[in-house]
């Protein structure tokens, strides 16, 4: 049986009277693709927030390899923040915007986390963040400053900033949303390569057609709970909840 690399259990998280997670629970073995899908709202993002303690739960369980955390008796101060830090150190975040550091170049965007974060030998880093720029297609831009870029190509980059922490898990926040559709592509064919090599992945999209192809398990959410999860064969090709059922006409239909 394969290794359980995330394992959420019991996940709450509000915003002042908003309830926008309501009790999550999940797991997702090592070496697979697990995708977020629901309408805006649902908490698909949050979710995914809460496992790089961007946003701190109310209360539940996050487990990532070794690593847990039970936020509902997380304690306060430093101690609290200590064990955050701890969790977010597993996983590698991808935003929909790039965030690159503009006034560094493609290289240095790669290996400041590395060597300054997790003071790694700087010889070593930069060996590895140009194989990282060579798997995403951008060994030539290593020296090329973030504006240089197309947005595809910043987002390349950031899926291997992301990489270059060797996190256990990569997360993904929409990060096709703010592309050009032209743009898209290029950047999902990194996130299925990523996907093939046995990295440990959790994504929110809406790439229905995407999420097909690259995902081992599918949770759709509404209202802060998972209404329907299983292999995209099931919840995507065969959904079983009138609210899946529902979700996935209105946005095939638009696509």
């Amino acid at each position: 049986m394969t290794d359980i690399r995330i394992e959420v259990t019991g996940l709450k998280k509000s915003f002042g009277d908003l309830n926008v997670l309501r009790g999550i629970d999940f797991t997702t073995p090592r070496g697979t693709s697990t995708v977020l899908l629901g309408p805006s709202g649902s908490g698909k993002t949050t979710l995914l927030r809460s496992l790089n303690v961007l946003d701190t739960p109310d209360a539940g369980v996050v487990r990532i390899d070794d690593v847990s955390v039970d936020f509902s008796a997380l304690p306060a101060g430093k101690a609290g923040r200590a064990e955050g830090r701890r969790l977010r150190a597993q996983s590698g975040m991808v935003f929909q915007s790039h965030n690159l550091f503009p006034h560094r170049t493609v290289l240095e965007n790669l290996t400041e986390g590395p060597i300054v974060a997790q003071k790694r030998p700087v010889d070593e880093v930069v060996a590895e963040a140009r194989v990282l720029l060579d798997q995403v297609g951008l060994a030539e831009k290593a020296d090329s400053y973030p504006y240089q870029l197309s947005g595809g190509q910043q987002q390349r980059v950031g899926i291997a900033r992301a990489l270059a922490l060797k996190p256990r898990v990569v997360l993904f926040d929409e990060p096709t949303s703010a592309l050009d559709p032209e743009l898209v592509g290029e950047v999902l064919a990194v996130i299925k390569d990523l996907a093939s090599q046995g990295w440990t992945t959790v994504i929110v999209t809406h790439e229905i057609r995407f999420a097909e192809k690259v995902a081992d398990q599918v949770l759709f959410l509404d209202g802060g709970v998972i209404v329907e999860s299983g292999p995209p064969a099931q919840v995507i090709a065969e959904p079983r909840e009138e609210r899946t059922q529902r979700f996935l006409r209105r946005v095939l239909d638009h696509g």
